[in-house]
């Protein structure tokens, strides 16, 4: 039941992160929680995403950018490892604290991102070169290898929570990547990550059988929604996905400060 119930949410889950650019993550962290508890969603979501993102990979190949790609791998395998680690250290009874304060503060700075494509040009734009001349103007030139810290930072967090979603979806505008350059390149970039992460929770017995299960059933459940996401990408605009996006991360970041309120009291005292 745990399994079928993870599979449904997942699949829609996947198709709103095909056509908003990310975010699954924040429709199924507040789920597992709630199922399995706290403990279990770094694992849980870390095999969900890395099979998913994968089978991304393989339908958006040709169209990855690998000079960013090969910038970003170096930090973020060294990031996500130390993440991973830091997970297993972690005093559990903090966990869902930080996982709530994360969701929060990541669907603020969405939020508070500047829209840089119009959304009247993104509908007419079906070819990434279209689209990428209605890309604002950089208040500085954006290069590759400024994706290696901010990569570290991402990964770490993701291996101590989970994932971090969208929040490097700037970047990658700013960049110039957009529409099926940004999923594929992002993909590839997940997949870094969480392949670290899971040998990494794995070495430390930091994975349960049940939490294996629940994670693979996230992750088939991705195929079918990739290929539906795939197809409605061209056709629809994510636009009016993204907030419902933001909201399951607001309402599930407050709903989880709320169940460790007692542990937040005692920090501000």
């Amino acid at each position: 039941m745990l399994a079928v119930c993870l599979s449904g949410v997942s699949f829609f889950a996947w198709v709103v992160s095909t056509l908003a650019g990310g975010g699954s993550p924040f429709i199924l962290i507040p789920l597992v929680n709630l199922l399995m508890g706290a403990s279990a969603v770094p694992p849980v979501i870390t095999i969900g995403m890395f099979l998913g993102n994968a089978h991304r990979v393989v339908l958006f190949w040709r169209s990855i950018n690998w000079e960013l790609t090969a910038w970003y791998a170096p930090s973020a395998i060294l990031g996500s490892f130390l993440g991973a680690y830091t997970f297993t250290q972690i005093h559990l009874d903090w966990l869902q604290l930080v996982i709530g304060i994360f969701l929060i503060v990541s669907a603020v700075l969405f939020l508070l991102e500047k829209e840089t494509v119009p959304k009247e040009n993104l509908a007419m734009a079906t070819e990434v070169a279209q689209a990428n001349q209605y890309l604002s103007e950089p208040k500085f030139e954006l290069k590759a290898w400024h994706i290696m810290p901010a990569g570290f930072l991402k990964a770490f967090v993701s291996g101590l929570v989970g994932t971090t979603g969208p929040v490097l979806n700037p970047f990658y505008l700013k960049y110039g990547l957009v529409k099926e350059q940004m999923l594929a390149t992002k993909a590839t970039h997940v997949v870094i990550i969480h392949l670290v992460k899971i040998i990494t929770y794995g070495a430390f017995s930091a994975m349960s059988r049940e939490q294996v299960v629940a994670g693979l059933a996230i992750g088939c459940a991705a195929i079918p929604a990739n290929l539906v996401g795939k197809y409605l990408l061209s056709r629809m605009s994510p636009q009016q996905f993204r907030q419902i996006v933001l909201a399951f991360m607001a309402i599930g970041g407050v709903w989880m400060l709320w169940g460790q309120r007692g542990l937040f009291l005692d920090i501000v005292r």
